[in-house]
């Protein structure tokens, strides 16, 4: 009996054993990570968890940076283990659904927000999260259901409102959209994105109210280049040209990648008889996005109007490559006798 007492306690004290080494493993590794070593803020927070592997928020901390260096596995790591180690934390386990949110795992995003749920059941941010992912699926009725909740708590919820916006929106029931979207301004006066939407929706009917709502909203945050871009969208559509290329123009001058500005600008110059200008548009597009099956169809079209065919037909196989159900450089290729 005294035998197989210490056998027992020799296991114990190996497994012990084994559990500290694969501990200092992870440690370790950790610490030889570059990622770890070139950033002196995960350097610091990993200190501190290597002094105290068991404190939450350390993990928690550590993975939001790591998120946001795009470090998505390293990150995912973090929250999970932070959820781990305080298990009553809602705010730790909607982390991780709002990861996998991220990565478009709807499933396993739903399942963490409803732990996180569960802890706390009258966290709003919980329930607008669940909204978000039933919208995403469109599951109206849900999404409808959980902004409710919200609103019951609070009437004056601008994010839920605008959110029950959204909801509309995606089910083209643009009255219940432009209602919900102007209560969401209503309670929240500064609220962009809803006035954003406005402008959106009121300039798909054509009325002019929508440049108001667009220009309002570029300058409430001079950062932001999509009202800059949706205004020049809006002259596009009134074929006011001139105008529509000065905001477009705007809209580079912020943010020399904008690519939809590019493309637009490029599509003016083409209406102009620019060609040389619109081509340039799309070379520029097709470097920052070499993805991007229309800017080579264009490009295509500019190329072929110059006579140079051989690199209008290398654009259009390029397109079509890109995008197969493509029919446009299907067309010219056809008419160029490339293929049948």
């Amino acid at each position: 009996m005294k035998h197989s007492i210490f056998r027992y306690f020799q296991l114990f004290i190996i497994a012990i054993f084994i559990f500290a080494c694969n501990g200092n493993t992870k440690n370790s590794a950790d610490e030889a990570n570059p990622v770890f070593q070139n950033d002196p803020i995960l350097k610091a927070i990993s200190l501190e968890i290597k002094n105290d592997p068991t404190n939450a928020h350390l993990y928690f901390e550590r993975a939001t940076k790591l998120y946001r260096l795009k470090q998505d596995s390293l990150a995912y790591r973090d929250y999970k283990k932070a959820a781990a180690i305080d298990t009553n934390n809602a705010e730790y386990l909607s982390a991780v659904g709002d990861f996998l949110f991220e990565k478009k795992d709807i499933t396993g995003s739903i399942e963490w927000i409803k732990k996180a749920m569960a802890k706390n059941p009258t966290d709003r941010k919980s329930h607008l999260k669940i909204a978000k992912m039933m919208l995403y699926i469109k599951k109206y009725n849900e999404s409808l259901k959980e902004i409710d909740i919200v609103l019951r708590k609070n009437p004056f919820d601008g994010e839920a409102y605008f959110l029950k916006g959204m909801v509309y929106k995606d089910m083209k029931d643009t009255a219940k959209a432009i209602s919900s979207f102007q209560t969401s301004v209503d309670v929240q006066p500064d609220y962009k994105d809803a006035i954003v939407q406005l402008g959106l929706l009121y300039n798909a009917k054509k009325d002019p109210k929508g440049f108001l709502y667009l220009d309002n909203a570029a300058k409430l945050d001079t950062t932001d280049v999509f009202p800059i871009y949706a205004k020049g969208v809006y002259f596009q559509e009134g074929n006011d040209f001139e105008h529509a290329k000065e905001e477009y123009k705007k809209c580079i001058m912020h943010d020399s990648r904008y690519v939809n500005a590019l493309f637009n600008l490029g599509f003016i110059f083409m209406q102009q008889d620019s060609v040389e200008k619109a081509m340039r548009q799309y070379d520029i597009v097709t470097k920052i996005d070499p993805v991007n099956a229309p800017a080579f169809f264009n490009r295509g079209i500019c190329k072929e109007s110059l006579d140079s065919i051989p690199q209008a037909i290398a654009d259009y196989k390029q397109a079509l490559r890109l995008n197969p159900d493509y029919p446009n450089p299907k067309d010219a290729l056809k008419r160029l006798k490339v293929i049948k």
